[in-house]
């Protein structure tokens, strides 16, 4: 019930923020009340809260949102496909999608040799790309790991920073170690960088190579050249498979150059085996301001 309710009872208001509706939990009861329509609303988003809580998965305010915003599954249970989850082990943790957009993804990603996922930040890109590595690693479906960003300087110059060129690209890289520590005991994350069984480094890094038995993950590509990107693509060898996440408005290229991302958004589609995943603002999974700051600067670039 303490689930269900949230801290503060945030979900029960984040609930009745979205439907109109009055809430009210009592005991093991709860009580849903107000206008034909309000309480229609509430009653099949509360039902999906209430599943969420007996499976004893987390349940926020910011889910609550999400539900209401998917709107309710029909009888078949379409919606969020409950079969598009990951359970990692060692970690206790399960990786779901949590919205239409996500489910689609995750299904491309098992689906497709390469995938390419292109949206706005917080929609769970490269999250959810790193999950399916993880379990493709522990499922033994790869021997290998590889996660690649471009180096690209985002308005800053980071050529200052003290020590190697490893500490020097780190910057870069360090959101990508984020997710992969947050889905693998941090012992199993350390030993597997050593044995090179995950590799994480720059794209340039990924010259002259062929990558086979890896499941490999191109992040930030809205920031690779024409060029780089179709060194990274043709890098795949027997048995891998390739995720590509980028978002087209956020290029820190110099403006004379074309992003690869841009480039293969335009020539790859239709090829069967590569599978293109659109995510929007309402498959931001981060905090609900997120999606209303993206809305905002859209809105603006289109003015």
């Amino acid at each position: 019930m303490l689930t269900l309710a949230g801290v503060n009872d945030e979900n029960l208001i984040e609930l009745a923020r979205q439907t109109g509706a009055k809430i009210a939990l009592r005991g093991e009861t709860l009580a849903i009340s107000g206008n034909t329509d309000a309480v229609a609303r509430a009653i099949p988003i509360a039902q999906r809260m209430i599943d969420t809580a007996k499976q004893q998965m987390p349940l926020t305010a910011d889910d609550v949102l999400r539900m209401s915003i998917e709107g309710p599954r029909d009888g078949n249970g379409n919606g969020v496909d409950s079969e598009t989850r990951i359970v990692l082990p060692g970690v206790r943790k399960i990786i779901q999608a949590k919205t239409p957009g996500q489910a689609e993804y995750m299904k491309l990603m098992a689906e497709n040799d390469i995938v390419v996922g292109i949206g706005p930040a917080g929609t769970g890109k490269t999250y959810l790309a790193v999950a399916a590595a993880v379990d493709a690693l522990a499922r033994k479906r790869v021997r290998r790991i590889v996660l690649a960003r471009p180096a690209v300087e985002a308005g800053e110059s980071l050529g200052f920073l003290p020590g190697d060129m490893q500490a020097k690209v780190d910057p870069y890289l360090r959101p990508l170690y984020d997710a992969l520590e947050d889905m693998m005991p941090h012992e199993r994350v350390q030993k597997s960088l050593e044995t090179r069984t995950i590799e994480i480094a720059p794209l340039a890094y990924m010259r002259g190579r062929t990558l086979a038995d890896a499941f490999v993950i191109l992040d930030e590509a809205q920031n690779a050249t024409t060029a780089q990107m179709k060194m990274f693509l043709t890098r795949l060898g027997v048995n891998s498979k390739a995720v590509i996440t980028g978002d087209k408005t956020q290029i820190d290229l110099p403006r004379r150059e074309e992003s690869g991302l841009v480039q293969i958004e335009r020539i790859l589609p239709g090829i069967d085996g590569i599978g293109f995943q659109y995510l929007t603002d309402a498959d931001v999974v981060r905090h609900r301001l997120v999606r209303e700051i993206i809305k905002a600067y859209a809105e603006d670039s289109g003015a």
